[in-house]
């Protein structure tokens, strides 16, 4: 194991950022060594969101060395797994975040450098536009500089592969290793970068083609104009509002009302703790600004503008803000029902979502008879997934995440919360047209396809030994039996168990073998029964960027009533039983 002070040594000769440089020398002249081993002793791993992490000086933060040396073992390995990768390009992004666009410049530096024509976005754009510009330009690679919905702190460095989609194994472990090969810094300088010939600026030819692709969304542009319901919306501090209010104006829409002191970029989230439209809290200023213009819908995007969540205000007057699934459900049908006005076969339709979300998909499917799939956690799975039906014969135009991400259509195979915002008022706006509200529609879907209701969360667990102490108790819930993982959960028989860790699947006998991959973490999923028909699906995973422990229940059914019982009774036999959650000290989210 390298010395503390060699770490620090190494750090000092190849930095040239002084601002860092000066960090690293205060913290070792004050001898400061748990915070030096914080920071040099692990390196920030590069895996399939690419790299993400604290604004700081250190190998284990993000900071102008890390983006150079990330920048050129991606750069290498590109060179050597894409054809004529070097002619074809690199396409590079940022949002607004501190260091953004020093990084995404460094990035391009570092492209150009070794003769990479490079697609370098000028001004802030939503994660979005960088694989639409990778499919577009037929690139070679795309990077975006972005923490996503992440604190303010936090900054980080996204990449697509030629396919425009989120890079998965083994490219990961190949970047990764191609970075550690190109640690020596061979360029620093950003300031003849504009000047190259190389250094291209697309930006606003992508921006026409991204928003000429997006029109091939609206379906009832007539009708938006004369809709009299009022939107809310709110940028979250991010960059989407001059994207969303394009979008609205391309479709037809009136202008919506802006949640003005989230509207424009600021790095600071001053309003926000966690700038994340999912946590409890983030949407308080958009739904009192609601309120105070009797508006009807509130639509809001994370900062980087690649996820989606919206509330309807209900006739008592009480909020409704919907959940991931329940979106990731409205959708569905929507594009179920586009579909078969279409004339087109149904069984040439498919969707795909990731295995932790809702089941409502799958009930839809088998009722209608279009595919589903389900595939691992992650846009970088759903967006693959989607590719290969494609080439067996399949139209995807819909793929979802619970955590509040959308795919729509056949050009973009990422989540994109512009294009999820305008086809939720267009849904509003064909609702409305028929007397109906977003909830009273999803009533509709209850009623025909069952009643689904999730409770999705997370233990709080710094200690990664406990942590695998949890899962392997799970494992070995049962010595007298084998396997012996739980039989039973809140009076339910478990009826299947997949392990996505060790590889395990009980309803795929003989091998027993999963037909999704394998995970990178912990993570079982668990399907139960009663006997008057009621199901439950329970998935336990660890985060790959977050110290937790999350989980995803839904229970379904005919008796709406009986499906909440049975969630209440599962999340707290999780906690208390499988989990030892007091025992174990586990934290839990602030109610």
């Amino acid at each position: 194991m390298a010395s503390l002070e060699s770490l620090v040594s190494e750090w000092m000769r190849l930095d040239q950022n002084e601002v860092t440089k000066l960090e690293i020398q205060r913290l070792s002249d004050d001898g400061n060594t748990a915070e030096l081993e914080q920071r040099m002793r692990t390196r920030i791993e590069f895996g399939t969101a690419g790299l993400r992490g604290r604004m700081a000086a250190g190998w284990s933060c993000m900071n102008d060395l890390i983006v150079i040396q990330a920048s050129q073992g991606l750069c290498q390995y590109v060179m050597k797994n894409v054809e004529n990768a070097v002619s074809r390009g690199v396409v590079i992004g940022h949002d607004h975040r501190h260091n953004s666009e020093r990084w995404a410049e460094l990035t391009a530096a570092v492209f150009v450098n070794s003769g990479f024509k490079t697609y370098l976005h000028r001004g802030l754009v939503h994660t979005p536009m960088v694989p639409f510009s990778v499919q577009a330009l037929q690139a070679s690679c795309g990077i975006m500089i972005t923490a996503s919905h992440n604190p303010k702190d936090d900054n980080g460095y996204k990449v697509y592969w030629e396919n425009a989609v989120q890079i998965i194994g083994p490219h990961d472990k190949g970047i990764s290793a191609s970075i550690k090969a190109n640690l020596e810094p061979k360029t620093w300088t950003t300031e003849q970068l504009h000047s190259s010939e190389l250094c291209l600026d697309r930006t606003q030819e992508m921006k026409d083609a991204y928003f000429s692709n997006l029109s091939s969304l609206n379906r009832s542009r007539s009708l938006n104009r004369q809709i009299e319901v009022k939107f809310v919306n709110t940028s979250m501090h991010g960059v989407s509002d001059p994207f969303v209010s394009r979008a609205f104006e391309s479709f037809g829409f009136p202008p919506y009302v802006p949640v003005t002191e989230q509207q424009h970029p600021d790095p600071d989230f001053p309003t926000v703790a966690f700038p994340n439209p999912e946590e409890k809290g983030a949407l308080d200023l958009a739904l009192r600004t609601a309120d105070a213009h009797n508006a009807i819908y509130v639509l809001a995007q994370d900062p980087d503008s690649d996820r989606f969540c919206a509330a309807e205000k209900g006739s008592s007057g009480q909020w409704i803000v919907f959940t991931g699934d329940q979106l990731g459900t409205l959708f569905a049908a929507q594009v179920l029902e586009q579909y078969r006005a279409s004339g087109k076969p149904i069984e040439k339709l498919a969707m795909v979502a990731s295995t932790v979300s809702s089941k409502m998909i799958e009930a839809m499917a088998e009722k209608e008879g279009f595919k589903f799939v389900e595939c691992l956690t992650g846009f970088k799975f759903i967006g693959n997934t989607a590719l290969q039906l494609v080439v067996q014969g399949y139209e995807v135009p819909f793929g979802y995440e619970e955590a509040i991400g959308y795919m729509f259509g056949s050009r973009i195979r990422d989540k994109d919360g512009v294009a999820a915002t305008v086809s939720f008022a267009e849904l509003v706006t064909s609702l409305s047209n028929h007397g109906k509200t977003v909830h009273s529609y999803l009533e509709e879907l209850y009623r025909r396809y069952g009643y689904f209701q999730t409770n999705n969360s997370y233990f709080i667990c710094k200690d990664p030994l406990i942590i695998d102490k949890i899962f392997q108790r799970l494992r070995n819930y049962h010595s007298d039996t084998k396997p012996a993982y739980p039989q039973e959960i809140a009076g339910m028989a478990i009826t299947s168990v997949v392990d996505l860790t060790t590889g395990y699947d009980s309803t795929n006998p003989p091998t027993y073998k999963p037909s999704l991959p394998l995970s990178s973490g912990h993570m079982i999923q668990f399907r139960a029964k009663k006997e008057d028909g009621t199901k439950m699906v329970l998935t336990t995973r660890t985060s790959g960027t977050e110290p937790k422990i999350k989980y995803y229940i839904e229970a379904s059914g005919k008796d709406k009533a009986g499906v909440q019982d049975i969630l209440v009774e599962v999340v707290e036999e999780q906690g208390a039983t499988w989990m030892e959650a007091e025992k174990h000290h586990l934290g839990r989210p602030k109610a």
